[in-house]
């Protein structure tokens, strides 16, 4: 269980990471004039990692509960 808890803390900084570069991306792009409908993609995917980010915090926070 303590290898879970390591890897959820790394999915999480990881996802993050990713998350932010997306937002980035997609804020390079609309600078750019590309078509908002792919910038608004890039940013919808950001989105959804911090979502994904969500239920991650949430199983190891019930991880940390359960594991003394």
């Amino acid at each position: 269980m303590e290898r879970l808890k390591v890897l959820l803390a790394h999915w999480i900084e990881h996802n993050e990471e990713h998350a932010k570069e997306f937002m980035e991306w997609a804020e390079r792009a609309k600078e750019k004039g590309i078509d908002p409908a792919i910038c608004e993609g890039i940013a919808r995917a950001a989105r959804q990692m911090e979502g994904a980010n969500s239920s991650l915090r949430e199983a190891l926070e019930r991880l940390q509960g359960e594991v003394r």
